[in-house]
């Protein structure tokens, strides 16, 4: 009896040893792909804060949050799921699902520009495209749904990124990398939006600390920094969301463009990124990634003003004759 205890718990000792092991290798290949993917984790960080701006103070972390629990359900529900069925049935429709995702960047990045440029025929086309906003809770949901919409974008591309990495790992490893890459970008990004929204409000409280206190009067200086600072911030971070999303669709469909067979548009914006390279050495990698991102900047914003009227003319009366029909369906 006592033998064949020993022998069980050499077993239970050993799978623990495996399972630990394999733990390990989740969080390595977990911590690879989330620095390949670093780049849109900070566009998604950037682009966020812009959902925010206009609202009341007490409805920013709400509204943070509502926007992190749709962005875990786009990752965990929709496209880890999608993920690994297009890798294991049709991979090859992977590159092009991104690009239509790229373009929408692009159509999103593009219609900030244009708000920024034509305000007033801005405001016309977003009228075009959606509800009025006759309430705080409507404008709020419009802002959430927009949020989200993009965000399902960014975590796709994350998530091909991370899948792209596990490509001679199995499928268990992959759907267990897939979810824990999608849980820490979710808490990191969103957590440090929390803290760039809510920053003014902490300044506001150390502004507002007793002259008493030690260290009060830099502690105030630092408050009154602060409060005085975010709005700027904000703005920065907008116009760095805007450009972000510019960029990294041009270069979703730069990239894809590739793999039917228009290499040569790649190959021209590494070309020149090379060549600037060679110009000034010494930043010669900074210089070369620059020049790149811009050429994939400008792609993407030509793309996306050419994306305008046809979502203006086209998308948006379909759409709107789809909604139409529905509401009939549902009132019959």
């Amino acid at each position: 009896m006592s033998v064949g205890l020993i022998a069980l718990l050499d077993d239970v000792a050993t799978l623990a040893k495996a399972a630990a092991a394999s733990l390990d290798d989740v969080v390595a290949h977990a911590g690879r792909a989330g620095a390949k993917a670093a780049g849109v984790v900070i566009d998604d960080a950037a682009v966020t804060p812009r959902y925010v701006t206009g609202l009341a103070a007490a409805r920013e972390l709400p509204i943070i949050a509502k926007i992190a629990i749709g962005s875990l359900k786009n990752k965990l529900l929709f496209l880890l799921p999608a993920a690994l069925v297009l890798s294991l049935l049709v991979p090859q429709a992977v590159t092009p699902l991104l690009m239509l995702g790229g373009l929408y960047l692009c159509y999103e990045g593009a219609e900030k520009v244009y708000e920024l440029v034509m305000p007033h025929a801005a405001h016309a086309h977003e009228n075009a495209l959606e509800t009025i906003s006759i309430d705080p809770k409507t404008f709020e949901d419009e802002k959430v749904a927009s949020a989200i919409r993009t965000d399902f974008i960014l975590s796709a591309e994350i998530m091909a990124i991370t899948l792209g990495s596990l490509s001679e790992s199995g499928l268990a490893m992959q759907a267990l990398v897939l979810a824990l890459v999608g849980i820490m970008i979710t808490a990191a990004v969103y957590g440090v939006v929390a803290l760039i929204v809510k920053a003014d409000d902490f300044g506001l409280w150390l502004a507002q600390r007793s002259s008493s206190a030690p260290g009060s009067t830099f502690l105030r200086m630092l408050g009154r920094g602060l409060v005085q600072g975010m709005p700027y911030l904000l703005k920065v971070l907008g116009l760095i969301g805007t450009a972000a999303m510019i960029w990294v669709g041009g270069g979703i469909i730069v990239h894809g463009a590739e793999s039917f067979g228009f290499a040569w548009l790649s190959h021209l914006l590494h070309d020149a990124g090379e060549r600037a390279a060679h110009a000034i050495p010494a930043v010669s990698g900074v210089i070369s990634w620059l020049v790149q991102a811009a050429g994939s900047g400008l792609v993407g914003i030509l793309l996306g003003v050419a994306t305008i009227p046809v979502v203006s003319h086209v998308v948006a009366p379909a759409w709107r004759c789809c909604a139409t029909r529905l509401r009939r369906m549902r009132t019959a």
